[in-house]
C-alpha cells in the first residue's frame, strides 16, 4: 500500500488541482499522519487477546506467518487495492497528492503495526503464527473473527523472525 500510495502522490502532484499543490501537499499530509496512526493504533486489543491467549503450535498444526497472510491478502484483494490507486489519481484533479498520501499512511499504519507485533514477539519470545484453516479465501483476515486464537513457537522454529520478516542467514565464506 505504502509504495502505491508513493507513486500515487508522485503522480498527483503535477496537476495543479482545483484547490492547488499547496494546500492539496499540506492537507494530503495530515491525512498521511492520522491515518498512518488510526490504522497503527486500532485494534491492538484484539491482536493483544490473540496473542495473550496464544497455544503452543501442535505437530499437525498447518501454519503460516504474518508475511505470507500479509501475501495471500494483497492477492486476494488486488482489485480493491487497484480500485484504491485509481481513486487516490482520480482525487488528485481536486486535492494534488492528497489520495496518494492517504494510501500511503495506510501502508505506513499498516508497517508500524508489524513492528509492535514484532516487539510483542521478542519481549515473549515466542513467535505468533495463523492457522490457515482460519483464514477464508483472499488471504481472509489474520485477526478476524474466524480467527480464535493464535499459536505459538519459539524464536528459532523455522526461518521466521520477529515481526514476519525473514531470519536472516550468515553469508558462507
Amino acid at each position: 500500500m505504502w509504495w502505491l500510495g508513493v507513486v500515487a502522490a508522485g503522480a498527483g502532484a503535477v496537476p495543479p488541482g482545483l484547490t492547488g499543490r499547496r494546500i492539496g501537499v499540506l492537507s494530503g499530509a495530515v491525512l498521511f499522519l492520522v491515518t498512518a496512526a488510526v490504522v497503527a493504533l486500532v485494534r491492538r486489543r484484539r491482536y493483544t487477546v490473540l496473542a495473550h491467549g496464544a497455544a503452543r503450535a501442535g505437530r499437525h498444526d498447518v501454519l503460516q506467518d504474518r508475511a505470507v497472510t500479509a501475501r495471500a491478502w494483497r492477492r486476494g484483494h488486488r482489485w480493491w487495492l487497484l480500485l484504491a490507486f485509481v481513486a487516490a489519481l482520480g482525487s488528485s484533479f481536486v486535492l494534488p497528492a492528497a489520495g496518494g498520501m492517504l494510501l500511503a499512511g495506510a501502508g505506513t499504519g499498516l508497517r508500524l503495526k508489524a513492528a509492535w507485533l514484532g516487539r510483542r514477539e521478542r519481549a515473549g519470545d515466542a513467535l505468533l503464527w495463523v492457522r490457515v484453516d482460519w483464514l477464508g479465501p483472499g488471504g481472509g483476515r489474520p485477526a478476524g473473527k474466524a480467527v480464535r486464537g493464535y499459536r505459538s513457537t519459539g524464536t528459532a522454529a523455522g526461518d521466521a523472525a520477529p515481526g514476519g520478516a525473514r531470519r536472516r542467514t550468515a553469508a558462507l565464506v
